[in-house]
């Protein structure tokens, strides 16, 4: 099936993801780096899913952008040792789409839909009896010639993945059996990820280096990665032998990383709420269009970080700047103001 919903669509479970960002990625359970829980509980699933020579039931991991849930995916495919076919909610534009998807496999796999909850509502209802009952209605015709059949699909284990968990229906959500919530990395943990990185990358990484990596990758390991890769751009220009934390601090400056791994459009937006409407509370349309960025990416990409460090709050009145948002930007916090400031 040649379809371009599909991302390496004929890659087996043990061949190696082609690139350098696939490189990254870790094969096994055993050397996913993080997210204690999440593993244990997998692998007791995976465990007894193999012991009774079953498909694992459908998995559904929620968490902010960039924290492994596609990589697990793909480890839950080669634990199996079945094919994985990777897509994605917003690829399925109606119901004869996804009935042609999962009547394309005609043996064991693992279904991988990325942003599960963009999934529109008609597709979504056909997906449910083929979660459950492995059976996909086809409509040949249309009106009163219309014919309806009842086709049977092989044995497969739907991987769904999002950021938005609240806007996955209930009936959606009580369809899988296994539901995991993966949360942002200590920096500890992303320093391990930084130098088994640094390992296949052939870079030479001093601890101080990672650590310092680390500290401003935003809890993500997609960031740590990536701030990684450019940091080594700036040694290799530097002619740099090794990166050590003085390396490392000045090509996430030249970034434009502060600190504690806030980015322009996260200090563009605490000055807006602070500077422009005095801390808040604002909502966040008001917010997204003072600084010309859609909704979905204040709300999926810079907020979740900013709320974890304690630096916003969001209010039934809107988003509200904390006096450690204020400390941050060098700004005194409002008088009576406490640790936050509503």
């Amino acid at each position: 099936m040649n379809d371009d919903r599909w991302t390496d669509p004929q890659r087996r479970p043990d061949e190696e993801p082609s690139g350098e960002d696939g490189s990254l990625r870790p094969a096994r359970l055993d050397e996913f780096i993080g997210q204690e829980r999440v593993k244990s509980q997998l692998a007791l699933f995976l465990r007894a899913a193999r012991e009774r020579d079953e498909m694992l039931d459908h998995v559904l991991f929620y968490g902010p952008p960039g924290l492994g849930k596609t990589t697990l995916a793909g480890i839950v495919a080669r634990e199996m040792d079945c094919e994985l076919r990777v897509t994605s909610g917003p690829a399925f534009q109606n119901a004869a789409e996804l009935a042609s998807v999962l009547t394309s496999e005609d043996g064991r796999h693992c279904l991988f839909i990325d942003e599960i909850h963009r999934l529109g509502r008609v597709v979504e209802e056909h997906l449910y009896p083929a979660m459950e009952d492995f059976t996909v209605e086809l409509v040949v015709d249309k009106g009163p010639a219309a014919r309806r059949y009842q086709l049977a699909l092989a044995p497969f284990t739907l991987v769904g993945a999002t950021t938005r968990a609240g806007m996955i229906t209930p009936a959606m959500r009580s369809r899988f059996g296994i539901v995991l919530h993966m949360d942002f990395y200590p920096p500890e943990e992303l320093a391990l990820i930084v130098r088994r990185s640094a390992g296949i990358l052939g870079v030479v990484l001093d601890e101080d280096g990672a650590d310092e990596i680390a500290r401003r990758s935003r809890g993500t390991p997609r960031v740590a990665n990536r701030l990684l890769r450019r940091v080594r751009d700036v040694a290799q220009v530097e002619g740099s032998p090794r990166i050590t934390r003085d390396v490392a601090s000045r090509a996430l400056t030249l970034l434009e990383v502060d600190a504690i791994g806030l980015e322009v459009l996260d200090r563009n937006y605490l000055e807006c709420l602070v500077q422009t409407f005095g801390g808040g509370p604002v909502g966040l349309s008001t917010l997204s269009v003072s600084l010309g960025e859609e909704t979905d990416t204040l709300e999926d990409v810079v907020e979740p970080f900013l709320i974890q460090r304690g630096l916003v709050q969001r209010t039934p009145r809107g988003r509200a700047a904390t006096a450690r948002a204020f400390g941050h930007l060098g700004l005194e916090a409002p008088r009576g103001s406490g640790d936050t400031f509503l």
